[in-house]
């Protein structure tokens, strides 16, 4: 892949062999983001499990601190007052079965995250083929099957991410903006990785976090030394 000329300055002041201290780690990755556009930083974290393993496998929600920076827009289903509840939480669209065609024939996807009560996963189940492949599928693990909308839209807009394994065992978050000072991207990468650590399977053995990486949208990588959350 070809990089542009920005880029390659940016890339010029990341030693690719140094795991940098978390500090000095987000204070580069502030000067690497040299984009015109206010980036998003995101972490990548391998971990040492086998996620073919279903006692191996690591996922669920944490609320970053500081946010992500994005607005996300929350799609709630349920009913009674239920609905009532996920509005005055916030919600940007409440319903139930009357949005099933929407999001099926006429391809509606103005919503970034789906909370469900559990009583309407039945109705949710049936958009499973088009929202599990975009990652939208509510879960209880992420907090997004609950009774309680309220709090999980409220959530959600304070900062919830999801984080999960990939095929490869690494889990990809975002973890703010450019724009962010580097104490609240520290504060916001230091909540990810405790949560990580707390959800590591009894089952993993050996180092648990094998490598850390942060960068922005536009900019190099930048290795953290993982050694801090161990």
């Amino acid at each position: 892949m070809k990089h542009g000329k920005k880029y390659a300055e940016a890339a010029k002041l990341v030693d690719r062999m140094t795991q940098y201290e978390v500090a000095d780690a987000v204070a580069l990755v502030k000067k690497t983001s040299v984009a015109k556009f206010d980036e998003t930083i995101e972490a990548h974290v391998r971990l040492g499990v086998d996620g073919k393993h279903a006692d191996q496998q690591v996922r669920g929600a944490v609320v970053l601190p500081h946010g992500t920076g994005k607005k996300v827009r929350v799609l709630v289903f349920a009913k009674g007052d239920k609905l009532s509840e996920a509005e005055a939480a916030g919600a940007d669209h409440v319903g139930g079965e009357e949005l099933i065609p929407k999001i099926q024939n006429e391809g509606w996807f103005e919503f970034d995250v789906v909370v469900a009560t559990p009583d309407m996963m039945g109705v949710v189940g049936r958009l499973g083929r088009v929202l599990g492949p975009k990652g939208l599928m509510p879960n209880p693990k992420a907090g997004t099957v609950t009774m309680d909308v309220g709090k999980a839209v409220e959530d959600i807009k304070a900062g919830k991410i999801e984080y999960r394994l990939d095929k490869t065992n690494i889990i990809h978050c975002p973890i703010g903006r450019s724009s962010f000072t580097e104490e609240q991207l520290t504060e916001n990468l230091d909540t990810l990785m405790d949560a990580l650590l707390k959800a590591k399977p009894a089952s993993a053995k050996g180092q648990y976090f094998r490598s850390v990486t942060i960068a922005s949208t536009m900019g190099p990588g930048i290795k953290v030394s993982p050694v801090k959350y161990a």
